[in-house]
């Protein structure tokens, strides 16, 4: 690690900020390490990505992206893809999930309104040329459900029909749905609020181009904060209101919904498991009652049945028994 911090060091010097001291940020659920560089005027986060576990070159494609819609990515300052590093403007430190957990009832409801606003701009552009987000890619997602929730739960589980009732339920949906940029990790932790009033995007590397209400999803079933069922309701509807999506709009949502919770179930226990990040299970109670009211909707019908016949009642009550500390 010394070696990386000497070649982190090599190239702040290269770009201009040989001065600046350079502190240390909590980082995510990656490989890749944040640090703030103090300057004597500014301040800038360095983002180190490693290879070969990590590769710049689709958040600076994405950022630039965003940037060309008029959409707030932080600019990119200076860049040694090759070497994995990338130095980047600094948002600050005022997230919208501390923000909003803050603040009065109003103040959410208008900082959840603004990022509903951002999502329809981002919408209203044409879409960045990234891969599609097709049905092998849900289901491969889905089935880290099975992959490593319910083996770490020991379950002996039909694998092969969780696949064959996600492969009815992804059939079903609306073909007519638009394609637009989906940034696929939307969420309270991801949005900077900036001084000027503007909210700044973070933590799209992994855009695809698929369904609009895939980011929403993100956005108002997240799994880092409880978003009030009315709240979602509103911000839903606002959502409708600028955006006009002309398709089964509430099917996708349901949907999306589900199979991005079953997906974040698995990985929070693929994080705490494999890379030894023990946080992440804490916050699969939040996820899976969003699953449960996303299987509720009819179009989840095939997917719904196999929980019934595959997780036990007493694994299925977020309330109890998954409440509090998750243990496995």
């Amino acid at each position: 690690m010394n070696e990386r911090n000497s070649v982190l060091r090599a190239f702040a010097d290269a770009a201009g900020w040989g001065a600046a001291e350079i502190e240390a940020i909590p980082g995510d659920a990656s490989f890749r390490r944040y640090f703030r560089l103090v300057g004597a005027e500014r301040n800038a986060i360095l983002m180190d990505a490693p290879p070969p576990e990590e590769d710049p070159r689709p958040f600076i494609d994405v950022a630039r992206y965003l940037a060309a819609q008029g959409l707030r990515a932080p600019e990119i300052l200076a860049a040694d893809a090759d070497a994995g590093l990338v130095l980047l403007e600094d948002f600050g430190d005022m997230r919208m999930r501390e923000t909003v957990d803050a603040a009065d009832a109003a103040s959410e409801r208008a900082i959840y309104a603004r990022a509903i606003e951002t999502l329809a701009q981002l919408h209203d552009r044409p879409a960045a040329g990234v891969p599609l987000y097709n049905r092998a890619d849900y289901q491969r997602e889905a089935g880290l459900f099975t992959e490593w929730y319910c083996a770490a739960r020991g379950l002996d589980v039909d694998a092969d029909g969780y696949a064959r009732a996600w492969s009815a339920v992804l059939d079903g949906m609306d073909d007519a749905a638009p394609q637009v940029t989906v940034l696929r990790d939307y969420h309270s932790e991801n949005i900077m609020l900036l001084a000027d009033g503007g909210q700044g995007l973070l933590d799209f590397q992994d855009a695809l181009v698929g369904d609009p209400a895939y980011d929403l999803v993100s956005l108002l079933q997240d799994a880092r904060r409880d978003v009030a069922p009315a709240l979602e309701a509103e911000m839903i509807g606002a959502y409708r209101a600028l955006a006009n999506p002309a398709y089964d709009f509430d099917t996708a949502y349901h949907v999306l919904g589900a199979q991005r919770n079953a997906k974040i179930v698995g990985i929070f226990v693929r994080l705490w498991k494999r890379d030894g990040k023990p946080r992440y299970p804490r916050m699969i109670p939040r996820v899976w009652a969003a699953m449960e009211r996303d299987l509720a909707h009819p179009a989840l019908a095939p997917v719904a049945a196999w929980f019934d016949a595959n997780i036990p009642a007493e694994l299925r009550d977020p309330a109890g028994t998954l409440g509090g500390e998750f243990a496995l």
